[in-house]
C-alpha cells in the first residue's frame, strides 16, 4: 500500500518524542549531543535525518535507527515524485544472445 503525503520527519521528533516529554529543542539537543540549530533545522523541516542523527533519536527515544531512516527515505521518496515525469533517463537492457553475435 503507498504512503500517502507523509510528514517531516521533524515532526515526528516534536510531536512524539519532545512534546509528551515536556522537552524544550535547547533541552532535547543538550541530551542529543548536538547544537540547538541543528535539531531545529531537523524540526522545523530545513534538515533530513542522517544515519548518525537517526543513532542519536535511536538511543535517546528507544527507537532503531532504520526507523527514523526509513521516516526519511519515505519522505524524500514521496518529494521527487513529483520529479518523476520530468526525469530524463535512458533505459538500459541486457543484450542478448543474438545482439552480442551481430557485433
Amino acid at each position: 500500500m503507498p504512503i500517502h503525503d507523509p510528514c517531516h520527519p521533524g515532526e515526528i521528533v516534536r510531536y512524539e518524542c519532545l512534546e509528551p516529554l515536556g522537552l524544550t529543542i535547547t533541552r532535547a539537543a543538550r541530551g542529543l549531543g548536538i547544537s540547538r540549530q541543528k535539531l531545529s533545522d531537523v524540526i522545523n523541516g530545513r534538515a533530513s535525518i542522517s544515519a548518525e542523527m537517526a543513532i542519536r533519536l535511536s538511543m535517546a527515544f528507544g527507537s532503531t535507527p532504520e526507523t527514523w531512516l526509513g521516516i526519511q527515505a519515505a519522505y524524500d521518496l514521496w518529494q521527487a515524485q513529483d520529479l518523476a515525469e520530468s526525469i530524463e533517463v535512458e533505459k538500459f537492457a541486457v543484450a542478448t544472445q543474438a545482439q552480442t553475435s551481430a557485433r
